[in-house]
């Protein structure tokens, strides 16, 4: 048994816990989760979490942004990590830095049966390459390469990528957030961040105002109350957002699945997807995913499942440490 430092480092929050790895078995000892915005650098948050804890011998920390080399810069933060540099205050042996999708990739390991839903089931002896999406703060996509043993995880920016309209009002919301934001991508839809500007448009599309109820509502968190207002029924925009969005993300989920070749199966990640599980379970995501032509079949036959443990973006960076003290 190893005793490891693991991190989760996202654009609104970070998350550092203590943990005890035997192979691919965790047990998560003190976790604590912080407002990524209240500290200057992760430096900083890093100190307060270790001033009264053993500093472990190896750490590892997925982090939203590419990672290169030994150093990341933070996507949506203004954070600079240096691994070199963390081992040098901090006195770890080793310190990996893994970009946040690969860290969920690397987690897979660890999840239970419980831990997933299957919206596809694909085919029963499914074999290959995976991938993973997730929509959160921002969009994340990361793939698993399989050489006919084991899944090799690597990062890509693959959210970042430029988003494709498919009708008239795609063509629309298309040039709407051209406006606002030049290059478009996925990200700029298919996450939290990206729900109150397609919000917006619909609104302005529709010619609807916002209800005086939903506007004192999304001062607090616009997204969250987006999603709440529609999974309640409340509000027809909001209905037609949350929709909007769920097609988004099975289309780019598909165009993923693709990309990667991704026969061994599609995992969905991230904070959004277990909040909207009765969205993704409705004939809007799947019919997204699959509707790419004469690759249909192709695509049927790859298993679909949504991550329900919100830790594993946590495990993967503590199962690559544990791999770094067995070495």
């Amino acid at each position: 048994m190893n005793r490891v430092l693991a991190g989760d480092i996202g654009g609104t929050k970070t998350r550092l816990a203590l943990v005890d790895v035997v192979g691919t078995r965790l047990l998560v000892g003190r976790e604590i989760s912080y407002p990524s915005r209240d500290f200057g650098t992760f430096d900083a948050l890093l100190a307060e979490f270790l001033a009264d804890a053993q500093v472990p011998a190896h750490a590892a920390f997925g982090i939203a942004g590419p990672v290169k080399g030994r150093s990341v810069r933070v996507t949506n933060l203004p954070w600079h990590i240096d691994a070199d540099a963390l081992q040098l205050r901090f006195g770890f042996k080793t310190c990996a830095l893994l970009n946040d999708l690969e860290a969920t990739a690397c987690g897979l390991p660890a999840l239970g049966a419980d831990d997933v839903l299957t919206l596809q089931q694909g085919d029963p002896a499914a074999c290959g390459n995976a991938a993973v999406i997730a929509a959160g703060t921002g969009l994340g996509e990361a793939g698993l390469y399989w050489d006919g043993r084991q899944h090799h995880p690597y990062a890509t920016e693959g959210g970042h990528a430029s988003f494709s309209p498919q009708n008239d009002l795609e063509m629309d919301l298309l040039r709407y957030l051209q406006q606002l934001h030049g290059h478009v991508s996925w990200e700029r839809i298919v996450s939290g961040m990206g729900l109150p500007d397609l919000h917006n448009f619909l609104r302005g599309y529709r010619k609807s105002g916002v209800p005086p109820w939903l506007e004192e509502e999304m001062r607090a968190d616009a997204a969250a109350a987006i999603s709440r207002a529609a999974l309640a029924g409340k509000d027809d925009i909001c209905i037609e957002t949350m929709d909007c969005f769920v097609r988004q993300y099975g289309a780019e989920a598909g165009n993923l699945a693709l990309k990667t070749m991704s026969r061994g199966g599609l995992y969905l990640g991230g904070g959004i997807a277990p909040k909207i599980l009765p969205l993704l379970q409705r004939d809007l995501f799947l019919p997204a995913f699959l509707n790419k032509g004469r690759m249909r079949p192709l695509l049927e036959a790859m298993p679909v499942r949504v991550i329900l443990n919100d830790r594993v973006a946590l495990f993967g960076p503590a199962l690559r440490a544990g791999q770094n003290a067995a070495a």
